[in-house]
């Protein structure tokens, strides 16, 4: 019986041995001096850590240029500190510097970097034939940990058709090119937390463009996200849709760097800083597919456009579904004319929405000609606030074709007078709203303006009538 027993255990351990073997890419004739093309090396110390069961590939401290490396299953890719694996300038014939695709088990770690040479691509607003720095496509059980991603040539790290995906503690610095996305998530079953990220395009963006795969069971935590764009979003891509997201404990704010998009240029009456995020929280369902049960909680944002803009559009699909959505503790200071919006097109309703512990700080400014414009219903546009203009007739909050909104101690500040209501209303039926902190807005003004309203009880709302610097 004990004789059994070393046996199993023996074996035991030669196969726990076999998977903990290193490849070094020395050993394979990488060369570290940033300009000898290391792929077919790299690529061959992966291919013998996965035939032989598994096992680390380690990369050293040094520069090693390189094209596309294919990860397979079982292998750990480490980065030791110093370590970078940076993209051959110009070649645009790969889809990504590394790339995870029906693999896996598979790991990277470290505290290395992959550097994506995105300026020596081609500038362009598309991205097509602009490779992704990290891209992970139909594999399982995948884990990103600590590594530092730069300088993309279109989105930066990229998740699609995957399942059980952890990536934590990783740093991102993308702003070389157009569609610099920090990390794009199309899969399910998915844990980001603890990351760094700033970058041009979208933080973080979710999306769904498989029509039979939902973009569902989603957690984001404890997150430092700045961006040239939204924050944090959901669409455009919603063929399928999105369900059961929860994001928390985030801090949002401005990108460090603006090299390409320049908001501020052609509306200078309507956003005061030279950089800002476009929209803090985006919910976007605008190609198809369904939103459900999606929970927002404990977000501080600064340096952004439009702090909540949830839309219900018709793009490219019939019209989807958009409900069931909390939104909780949020903090935000706005730098533009552009309310938070929460709008749906002509026909069909956002559902059951709840705004609870919310505090907007508004730039304020607006004229009585802001407030009298016409808000058009955009029903195929590209969905982003400024899709109706640079201004809306509200200062805090603009809310059309809804149905079940509940706004639970709302308070809507402004730092300079405004000639708009705080909350303008149209086509809403059922909204409970509670404990309304409200600043007048200036003159003869009404803090609440109501069109086509149906099923409302406000309770306990205070007026304030003095505004404030903060």
């Amino acid at each position: 019986m004990h004789f059994r027993i070393m046996v199993i255990l023996t074996w035991v351990c030669c196969i726990t041995a076999a998977h903990a073997q290193t490849y070094n890419i020395l050993d394979y004739h990488a060369v570290p001096d940033g300009k000898t093309a290391n792929t077919q090396m790299i690529q061959r110390a992966v291919d013998d850590c996965a035939g032989h069961g598994g096992g680390t590939v380690l990369v050293p401290a040094g520069v090693f240029a390189t094209g596309m490396i294919v990860l397979k299953s079982r292998v750990e890719l480490h980065l030791n500190a110093g370590a970078v694996l940076q993209a051959i300038a110009g070649q645009s014939k790969y889809l990504s510097l590394v790339l995870i695709d029906q693999a896996e088990q598979v790991s990277i770690t470290g505290a290395g970097t992959l550097f994506g040479s995105g300026k020596s691509f081609t500038v362009q607003e598309s991205f097509p034939n602009r490779p992704t720095v990290l891209y992970v496509r139909n594999s399982k059980h995948v884990s990103i940990t600590n590594i530092t991603l730069k300088h993309a040539a279109a989105w930066t790290l990229r998740l699609q058709g995957c399942e059980g995906v952890l990536i934590k503690g990783i740093t991102i610095y993308s702003h070389a090119n157009f569609n610099n996305d920090g990390i794009d998530i199309d899969s399910k079953d998915v844990i980001i937390s603890d990351c760094n990220i700033d970058s041009s395009d979208d933080g973080i963006c979710l999306k769904s463009e498989d029509p039979d795969k939902l973009c569902e069971n989603i957690t984001i935590t404890n997150c430092l996200i700045a961006s040239n764009c939204n924050f944090i979003k959901m669409g455009t891509g919603s063929v399928s849709g999105f369900k059961n997201i929860t994001i928390s404990n985030c801090v949002l704010r401005k990108a460090s760097e603006s090299p390409l998009h320049h908001w501020y240029t052609p509306a200078t009456n309507f956003i005061t800083d030279t950089i800002t995020g476009i929209s803090g929280i985006a919910l976007e369902v605008v190609d198809g597919g369904q939103m459900d049960q999606v929970s927002i909680s404990n977000i501080s944002m600064v340096g952004v456009q439009t702090p909540i803009f949830i839309r219900l559009g018709s793009r490219k699909n019939p019209t989807g579904s958009l409900k069931n959505v909390i939104i909780s503790n949020v903090v935000a200071t706005s730098r533009s004319r552009m309310a938070s919006t929460i709008s749906a097109v002509n026909g069909f309703y956002i559902e059951n929405v709840t705004l609870r512990d919310i505090l907007i700080k508004s730039q304020g400014g607006g004229t009585a000609a802001d407030a009298q414009k016409p808000v058009p219903e955009s029903a195929d546009a590209y969905p982003e606030n400024r899709m109706f203009g640079w201004s809306l007739p509200a200062y805090g909050l603009y809310v059309r074709h809804v149905k079940n909104l509940t706004l639970d101690n709302v308070q809507l500040q402004l730092l300079n007078p405004d000639n708009r209501p705080a909350i303008w209303l149209d086509d809403v039926q059922q909204l409970n709203a509670n404990a309304l902190k409200i600043d007048q807005p200036a003159g003869n003004t009404k803090w609440l303006k109501q069109v086509n309203v149906s099923a409302v009880k406000i309770t306990n709302t205070y007026l304030r009538c003095k505004t404030r610097k903060f």
